[in-house]
């Protein structure tokens, strides 16, 4: 008697026979071909999932396995059968025996999951980090100290030059620079004479008697010498 039903053909491989094809196909020893281990890791993932959903597909037929030996057994009580009850119950119990192990089963593949997606993972950080370093390298390679010192000479250069562009640039422009030293000293005769016309300013403007257009009056009792020095001064202010 076949207390399991029917045996289902199944194509999906089981973990135990998807891991040892994996091996057969080189993916227990390693690929030196990076892409191709990845693709062989995710196929295994793919096969590993596939042998969780028939697991559970497994699991869900002998829990209604399990709802019909109850009701079996229910049904054998109600008619005084206890021998049949009793035999329905030990398939029951071999049926949640069975779902034990499907449980056991499924916590196994799916941890098998976890590590294969966790290992393709740091496999993949692990590449590109060695094809960062690997282009690093390349471009130190390419770029070598003695370039970087004399283009950093060359910055310099021109950046001096661009200095010295732009204060010629900066120079004031006036045609009459070179006239400088003569005009100064024009400038100053210029103030030479307006402080000669200050210090004249002054005497212009004091008020002068006016010079007698007569003879000046005698003296009486004048001497002739104090006579001839009148008519001395008479003739100097006729002169004025």
């Amino acid at each position: 008697m076949n207390w399991f039903g029917k045996k289902k053909t199944s194509n999906t491989p089981s973990a135990v026979s998807a891991t040892s094809k994996n091996r057969t196909n080189g993916g227990g020893g390693g690929s030196n071909h990076n892409g191709g281990a990845i693709t062989e890791t995710a196929n295994t993932v793919v096969n590993l999932r596939e042998n969780i959903a028939t697991q559970e597909k497994r699991e869900k037929h002998l829990e209604k396995k399990i709802e019909q030996l109850t009701g079996e057994a229910k049904a054998k009580m109600a008619k005084k059968d206890k021998k049949g009850a009793l035999f329905a119950l030990k398939r029951k119990k071999l049926y949640e025996a069975e779902i034990d192990k499907i449980a056991n089963i499924k916590m196994t593949l799916e941890t098998q999951v976890m590590n294969l997606e966790s290992a393709a993972q740091n496999a993949a950080t692990m590449q590109a980090m060695k094809t960062g370093t690997s282009q690093m390298k390349k471009i130190r390679q390419e770029t070598d100290i003695d370039q970087v010192d004399d283009l950093m000479d060359e910055i310099k250069e021109e950046m001096e030059m661009a200095d010295e562009i732009s204060n010629a640039l900066a120079q004031p422009v006036d045609p009459l620079m070179a006239d400088e030293d003569d005009l100064l000293a024009e400038l100053e005769e210029l103030e030479a004479e307006d402080v000669t016309e200050q210090l004249l300013e002054p005497m212009k403007k004091m008020e002068l008697p006016e010079v007698p257009s007569g003879e000046l009056p005698s003296v009486p009792n004048a001497t002739k010498e104090e006579e001839a020095e009148l008519k001395k001064l008479e003739a100097e202010l006729a002169g004025l």
